[in-house]
């Protein structure tokens, strides 16, 4: 099949490398023309995935017409919060919601607080639509070490027709009908993982980092759950699976910051230190507090870490509140 992938990040490029080795044409696109040039002349992506090479047949461009021209299906893989500008400029092409659209990036758009799924069906009106989500770095992913993931669509077909294209030896793929909760999973997982990375930056040991993922998977299941996900959902791939990897990983961009903010650095200064890398997580986490307040989930992490990221309140601090409430069962 012929495939155009949007987002030339180190996801983006890995997916492309999977498709690639299983027989598909594809076009990865970029927004900026002289580093997919670059990327082009030297073969390798080397703000994202230095050291990879890529292969030759790989096609590169930055014009979104020669990304959709005769493709079957459109991966995107635009961090959430520049997806909806990526959007625009696809949306008047010709033939656009003929597409399957694929999305396998992880997060929720700042101020509307909506879910991926939902900005595109914003932008672009009723389109056919999978998420693709699990645990998955693209360090690994590009080396092809056993990764397993979720296609999940409204669409049973759908879902099966993604299965069938990504999977291979190196890379399994189930199938879900719950979008909602395999967006949430892959979107929710980064504000604990920031929680997890605090704990490592101040050496806190083991225990806490083992009852920081099993609160968090509780607490994912029941905002998921209340936001219209499935409570099995959070305890598959993209829930509890991609917790673990997020919350373990060195490659793990959310817990990175989580680490520098127990180490005592300040957020802007972190995020100025990552440049162009995103961690979906900071947003993410003023998402999941207004999301989970309009519930009325209790949801005493995210709100820790949203107040350790918005109200500047002292890590220590926010531990002892966490550790001091009210005994419960559980």
């Amino acid at each position: 099949m012929k495939i155009g992938v949007i987002g030339d990040g180190a996801w983006g490029t890995a997916l492309a490398c999977v498709l690639l080795a299983n027989g598909h044409e594809v076009t990865l696109w970029g927004p900026f023309p002289d580093y997919l040039e670059e990327m082009q002349t030297r073969r390798e992506n080397v703000k994202f995935l230095p050291g990879i090479k890529l292969p030759d047949n790989l096609k590169f461009t930055s014009d979104p017409a020669e990304t959709v021209q005769d493709a079957s299906i459109l991966l995107f893989v635009t961090p959430t919060q520049f997806l909806r500008q990526t959007l625009k400029k696809f949306a008047a092409l010709p033939g656009i919601k003929e597409k399957l659209f694929v999305n396998a990036a992880k997060g929720i758009e700042k101020e509307s607080w909506f879910r991926i799924s939902e900005m595109m069906q914003e932008e672009l009106g009723s389109i056919p639509y999978v998420a693709l989500s699990g645990p998955s770095h693209a360090e690994e992913v590009i080396r092809q070490v056993p990764t397993l993931v979720t296609a999940a669509s409204a669409d049973p077909e759908n879902a099966l027709l993604v299965q069938k294209i990504f999977m291979n030896k190196n890379f399994r793929v189930y199938t879900s009908s719950d979008v909602v909760g395999v967006e949430l999973g892959g979107a929710l997982k980064n504000v604990f993982a920031i929680a997890a990375g605090i704990l490592d930056g101040m050496k806190l040991g083991d225990n806490p980092k083992a009852a920081l993922m099993t609160r968090g998977i509780h607490e994912m299941g029941n905002l998921g759950e209340m936001l219209g996900g499935e409570k099995s959902t959070f305890a598959g791939l993209s829930g509890v699976g991609d917790l673990i990897v997020t919350c373990c990983s060195g490659h793990s961009r959310n817990r990175h910051v989580g680490e520098e903010l127990g180490k005592g650095r300040k957020l802007p200064e972190i995020l100025k230190d990552m440049g162009m890398v995103v961690a979906e997580g900071v947003y993410t986490a003023r998402g999941a507090f207004a999301l989970a307040k309009k519930a009325g989930a209790d949801t005493p992490i995210i709100n820790g870490i949203h107040a350790i990221l918005y109200d500047s309140r002292e890590v220590p601090q926010v531990i002892d509140e966490l550790m001091t409430r009210a005994p419960k069962s559980e």
